[in-house]
């Protein structure tokens, strides 16, 4: 991964990870349900940008690289890898 993906991907984490520290604290001061799954939903939403971009990233490099190199067993790995990714995303 390139260092200005790593980075961005990261910002994103840390972000994620403040408005968990932040949801945990509503928990502990009684905020009001609803706004507490709200900041929830956020989150998750958060999260699912945070894999798609990682996503991306292994489509445009290591996906682009099996299919550049001929090697067919390097191509069914990746697939495989997608395929596995997307059966676990459906649970």
């Amino acid at each position: 991964m390139r260092a200005e993906q790593s980075l961005a991907i990261r910002n994103r984490l840390n972000r994620v990870a403040g408005q968990v520290a932040g949801i945990s604290r509503m928990v502990e001061g009684g905020a009001y349900y609803i706004d507490i799954l709200t900041q929830l939903q956020a989150v998750k939403a958060a999260l699912a940008k945070a894999e798609d971009a990682i996503l991306k990233q292994h489509a445009d490099g290591c996906v682009a690289e099996a299919i550049a190199s001929g090697d067919p067993d390097a191509q069914r790995a990746k697939f495989d890898e997608l395929v596995d990714l997307i059966s676990k995303s459906k649970r």
